[in-house]
């Protein structure tokens, strides 16, 4: 009967040989597969195959002789048919080839690549946004217990960073927003001159500079300064093994080197944002005073006209928040350094990257709040 399908191994002085019957077939795999004999028992030498019996033969009977072929010459000797249907031994063979040869990937479609990269980056999007915000939540458990215990805060630490990110980035700030209010009042100036309009760049400048310019260039500048500082040092640290020798202390590395960094950020920022919008309102009155041939008291009239204290207030009350992403953003990707050189130069760039992000979004979002608070 053609479902009865054996294997019967025939071994000799000079090799063996595997003689096959009835139909080599995906009906009868299992039933094949069963009825090969033990490869251990093969002779040294050459295996000869004798297919004369078998009635019918498909892939899923050439893969199960292929297999067990492929261990026998594995074994030294080499295989080779005496017998049968040629079809069945080109069947094999051609089995064999392509277990060598493995099946090509198709390249898939472009647009399918291009929506697998934009999955892959949206949920390492997601990823990074959700670990970024539980570090918020760990960090401000850290800081209310401080809060309730006050001695626990490293006041000589948060001086020091509060000189380090203040007082050191007072000169390049200094001249960056100069230069900026030079522009802005040059540029203003030149567009307005086509109206009539040249005495409103004290306007344009004061509203520009005090509501928006000044918070979020001092934000951007702190974030490329200090920020990747944060990154830079606290993965360092990682590196060098010195954040696991405080834990192994009894040191909570939270407490330790975020927190300081964090409360001297929230306070040096908005003091380097008044700093920079006083600067930027100085050289735009350079500006304006040298090609407008407007006088020093005629400049500081308009300017009091044009801007009202709650404009002030709005610009600084981003201030804080500005600090605590860009605080958040480089002690994170600190942490998250491991044990390279390389990893410490791709998270302090990760964390620059971050923090712009987050402050000019965060400013977007205070202009939508503020404009639907008419403030």
């Amino acid at each position: 009967m053609a479902d009865e399908v054996w294997a019967r191994l025939e071994v000799a002085q000079g090799g063996s040989r595997l003689l096959l019957g009835g139909d080599w077939t995906l009906r009868n795999a299992s039933r094949a597969a069963a009825s090969l004999p033990a490869r251990d028992g093969l002779a040294p030498g050459p295996v000869e195959v004798d297919t004369s019996a078998v009635g019918a033969m498909d892939t899923s009977g050439a893969f199960l002789l292929s297999q067990w072929l492929r261990h026998a010459a594995g074994g030294g000797g080499a295989a080779s048919f005496a017998g049968g249907n040629p079809a069945h031994h080109a069947l094999v063979a051609r089995v064999e080839l392509r277990e060598r040869q493995p099946l090509a990937r198709p390249a898939s479609p472009a647009i399918v690549r291009l929506a697998n990269r934009t999955g892959r980056a949206t949920f390492a999007f997601a990823r990074a946004a959700a670990n970024l915000l539980q570090f918020f939540g760990l960090v401000s458990v850290k800081l209310a217990l401080v809060l309730l215990r006050p001695g626990r805060l490293r006041l000589r630490a948060v001086v020091a960073h509060v000189e380090r990110i203040g007082l050191h980035a007072l000169p390049i700030l200094g001249l960056l927003s100069f230069l900026i209010g030079v522009v802005l009042a040059y540029q203003g100036a030149d567009q307005l001159r086509a109206y009539g309009a040249e005495i409103f760049t004290v306007n344009l400048l004061g509203v520009s500079i005090l509501r928006e310019l000044g918070g979020l260039l001092t934000a951007i500048l702190v974030a490329g300064r200090s920020g990747s500082a944060f990154a830079a040092e606290i993965g360092t640290m990682k590196v060098n093994e010195e954040v696991d020798a405080m834990r192994t202390m009894g040191l909570d590395p939270v407490e330790v080197l975020v927190l300081p960094r964090l409360l001297a950020m929230v306070v040096a920022l908005p003091l380097l944002t008044v700093y920079a919008s006083l600067m930027a309102l100085a050289g735009g009155a350079v500006m304006v005073v040298a090609s407008l041939g407007v006088t020093l008291p005629q400049f500081l009239n308009q300017l009091g006209e044009a801007v009202t204290l709650s404009t002030f207030w709005v610009g600084l009350s981003k201030a804080p928040v500005f600090a605590l992403l860009i605080a958040l953003a480089g002690c994170y990707e600190g942490l998250q350094v491991t044990g390279s050189a390389e990893s410490v130069g791709r998270q302090t760039t990760k964390s620059v990257v971050e923090a712009i992000f987050l402050v000019i979004v965060a400013d977007a979002f205070f202009s939508i709040l503020f404009a639907q608070l008419g403030l």
